[in-house]
């Protein structure tokens, strides 16, 4: 694990003793993912805790779900929700501040059918059911930027999480399901059902952050100094992901993935980069999207963009 600079250590071990009990609730969209993972092994490991953070873990079947939590007031914050969703709430009044991105483009997503099934691309999916988690969710815009690009005129269905969507595929239901890495993998390697389409794919969504953090409004406000503590744990779990096979073995214990097939999956899905929280990135983009999708009315002001977005600065 990275050794934390002697600096912080020393302000939190001695000049800040009420930290230690600060509580974040956090909503988290789709347990035992990679990326949905950094918060619960951030706290396994102890590094939230040297940042004086506990966290108060709530998993979700979506994005939108998630992301109510932290505007009724019942969760303080989310990581992992469609960054239109929240975008195109916040243009409605509701108060959520954007605090790091997620995951930029899709990389982990992917659709899928059964190994006899006779679509072999999305070429062939006209008129066929496509899955999506929840309306607004980031693997909605994903699945219409898709089908946009391919022209294709399949129909996307919300069909929740990854095992009722895998349920869903499997009986029948749908046509084509939709998977995350390394959530089915598995499967895949034992010919049960075939990759068809990749969010990789998506052009216009390769360099655009698909997926976010955000806080209720008066938290960002009111405890801004613990959320940039949040977000350091956060940002130092990450760097440990990527360096420690510790964390595979400590992933493995969460998910139940094995930690090889994960090791696999992280350098083939998720490059350190697209996890990255620092930067949102092709807003202009983004915001376009949002409107083209209609999930805001009018466009935002750049003033209200600079509301939206608080990402904290590190704090070494």
């Amino acid at each position: 694990m990275r050794a934390l600079p002697l600096l912080i250590v020393t302000v939190l071990s001695l000049g800040q003793p009420a930290a230690a009990s600060e509580l974040f609730k956090l909503a988290v969209p789709q347990r035992g993912l990679w990326d949905t993972s950094i918060a619960e092994l951030g706290q396994r490991s102890g590094i939230f805790k040297r940042y004086g953070i506990e966290l108060e873990i709530l998993y979700t079947q979506g994005g939108p779900e998630a992301q109510q939590g932290v505007i009724s007031g019942s969760m303080q914050l989310l990581c992992g929700g469609g960054i239109e969703a929240i975008i195109g709430a916040y243009s409605r009044g509701a108060p959520l501040r954007i605090i790091a991105s997620e995951m930029i483009g899709s990389p982990d997503t992917y659709w899928y059918v059964l190994a006899d099934s006779p679509i072999r691309s999305l070429k062939d999916a006209a008129g066929k059911t496509i899955s999506y988690s929840q309306n607004g969710s980031s693997s909605h815009a994903a699945v219409l930027a898709l089908l946009a690009q391919y022209n294709v005129d399949a129909k996307p269905v919300a069909t929740g999480g990854h095992p009722v969507t895998l349920t869903m595929t499997m009986s029948g239901q749908i046509d084509i399901g939709r998977g995350a890495a390394p959530i089915g993998l598995d499967l895949v390697e034992q010919g049960k059902i075939r990759i068809v389409a990749r969010g990789s794919e998506v052009r216009e969504r390769s360099d655009q952050t698909v997926r976010v953090c955000a806080g209720n409004r008066d938290t960002i406000t009111t405890r801004a100094e613990a959320v940039r503590r949040f977000m350091q744990a956060y940002r130092d779990t990450i760097d440990w992901m990527y360096s420690d096979d510790a964390a595979l073995e400590m992933y493995s214990e969460f998910s139940g993935v094995a930690p090889s097939t994960m090791r696999r999956a992280r350098d083939d899905f998720f490059p350190k980069s697209t996890i990255w929280p620092d930067e949102i990135r092709g807003i202009e983009l983004i915001l376009a999207d949002v409107l083209k999708n209609k999930f805001m009315a009018s466009p935002l002001t750049p003033q209200a963009v600079a509301e939206m977005i608080q990402v904290p600065k590190p704090l070494n």
